[in-house]
């Protein structure tokens, strides 16, 4: 019997990726299926919960030359931010349990809404997960300056913070950081989810300890004023610290490594986002109880508080865990980025060359490419910037899963789905919706720069995706004896 989901042109760029095939490359990828639903909430838990915590937080709090402060609000940015998450989250989820493979919202767009779609969605990824990374490795060579200081250590600003701080050049720290986290992805995905789990653990343990510890030196009269700056700073702060909340969102391009990713996947992804809310509501409670949001400091938020009330030894403490805790974050959305890359060179979109994979299963050549990428944004940019950028990205990336997920289900009704998304299509439009009001709240330099990375995007499809597509008949290809026909082989 023919395929009744074969593409209906294989000329437009709207010609959509058929579901079997997709089931069918995910079988033969060469990634190797070594995460059970546990390792993967990891991931995900990994990489929502950590720079939000500890860096954003008291950026949005105490507020910037270009941003006014949220003050004790900040916990309503966090809300605002979780719930436009929330709609996108069982989105995923429906997706996840329907297409376990390895290029998450790339697929997803690809096999809703056709190839142009699917294209744009994977260049802009490509962008945010690596400037993800460099945002946090920014955040934890804060929290490592305030280790040092605890013990008399100062190191040279110099090469501790970028040019447009006084005095800065390069931030070393975070470049360093850059690269031991792609060398440890770089050693396969068994290694790095036994990481994973372990340093998730320790994360879950050193906020709950700082909650804990936390709520004795909570003083009332620093949530007030509640609002200092009104409530139209909340919003913006939400925007900047949606970065803080959708991990899962990565750890869905791990869905070829799964060894049941169909069932798997969507509750991993439910799993992560609850457990992270919980700990950022609670979290930024505590912060903004114990220390007068003025008082803040933006790169090392907890740090700080402790130090004001008197316990600098706790402080180090938190610094050193937080710099553990924090790498998970960098893993999860490296990895991200890695495996949206190797996705679209397996699908024709980007050349094959990025696709090989080695004997332990890892794209070795994308992996690097994306770290030190990662350690040039840590290095030059500045923490809002990057982050801002990041926001846009995956914001868009909503957009698209929340109207592929009511596409895909009135079109392909029929197609199996370990987890349906409720109140369809309510659910997803509101996702749209947040994400859409989220991405108006970003600064018009960020706009610009989105703006100039799809352009050259556009310039890349035409000039060579459309055409060596695997989608198109007469793509090279396809032709035999190229070796690009077998991406995903071991070299």
């Amino acid at each position: 019997m023919p395929r009744t989901d074969r593409p209906r042109s294989t000329t437009s760029v709207w010609r959509r990726k058929p579901v079997s095939d997709m089931t069918e490359e995910s079988g033969g990828s060469g990634l190797l299926r070594t995460l059970g639903l546990w390792q993967l909430t990891a991931i995900g838990v990994g990489g929502i919960v950590g720079v939000g915590i500890f860096s954003l937080a008291g950026l949005v709090a105490h507020g910037d030359a270009t941003t006014p402060a949220v003050g004790p609000a900040v916990v309503l940015s966090f809300l605002i931010a979780g719930l436009a998450s929330a709609a996108a989250a069982l989105s995923y989820a429906e997706f996840a349990g329907m297409i376990p493979r390895a290029g998450s919202a790339y697929s997803y767009g690809y096999v809703a809404l056709g190839e142009l779609v699917g294209w744009f969605i994977g260049w802009d990824l490509l962008l945010e997960y690596v400037a993800i990374v460099a945002v946090v490795a920014i955040g934890i060579s804060g929290y490592l300056d305030a280790f040092l200081s605890g013990f008399g250590l100062e190191l040279p600003t110099a090469i501790t913070e970028t040019a447009d701080q006084p005095g800065g050049v390069v931030n070393i720290p975070a470049i360093l950081i850059c690269l031991f986290v792609t060398f440890l992805l770089s050693r396969g995905t068994r290694t790095f989810g036994r990481f994973e789990l372990v340093a998730v653990a320790i994360k879950i343990l050193l906020v709950v300890f700082i909650v804990v510890l936390g709520v004795f030196f909570i003083d009332p009269a620093n949530y007030d004023p509640f609002l200092p700056n009104g409530f139209g700073p909340v919003f913006t702060g939400a925007a900047t610290v949606f970065f803080a909340v959708f991990g899962y969102d990565a750890m869905s391009t791990a869905a070829e490594e799964a060894k049941d990713g169909r069932r798997h996947m969507p509750k991993a992804i439910i799993l992560s986002l609850v457990i992270a809310m919980v700990l950022y509501v609670a979290a930024t409670l505590v912060l903004t109880g114990m220390q007068n949001y003025q008082d803040i400091d933006p790169k090392a938020g907890f740090a700080s508080a402790f130090t004001g009330v008197g316990l600098p030894v706790v402080a180090s403490v938190i610094s050193v865990f937080a710099v553990v805790s924090i790498l998970t974050v960098m893993l999860t959305f490296l990895l991200g980025a890695t495996r949206v890359w190797f996705s679209m060179s397996r699908d024709g979109l980007l050349p094959g060359w990025f696709a090989r994979v080695d004997r332990r299963g890892v794209p070795q050549r994308v992996t690097w490419i994306a770290g030190l990428g990662a350690a040039f944004f840590a290095g030059v940019f500045p923490i809002r910037a990057v982050a801002d950028l990041t926001n846009i990205g995956i914001l868009a990336a909503f957009v698209v899963v929340c109207i592929a997920v009511i596409v895909f289900r009135y079109t392909k009704p029929d197609a199996p789905r370990t987890f349906r998304l409720p109140f369809m299509p309510v659910v997803p439009i509101v996702g749209v919706g947040f994400s859409l009001f989220l991405i108006s709240q970003l600064h018009p330099e960020t706009w610009l720069r989105f703006g100039v990375w799809l352009v050259i995007g556009l310039v890349v499809y035409f000039a060579y995706s459309r055409r060596h597509s695997l989608l198109n008949p007469d793509s090279p290809r396809r032709r035999p004896g190229t070796t690009s026909e077998t991406p995903g082989d071991t070299p």
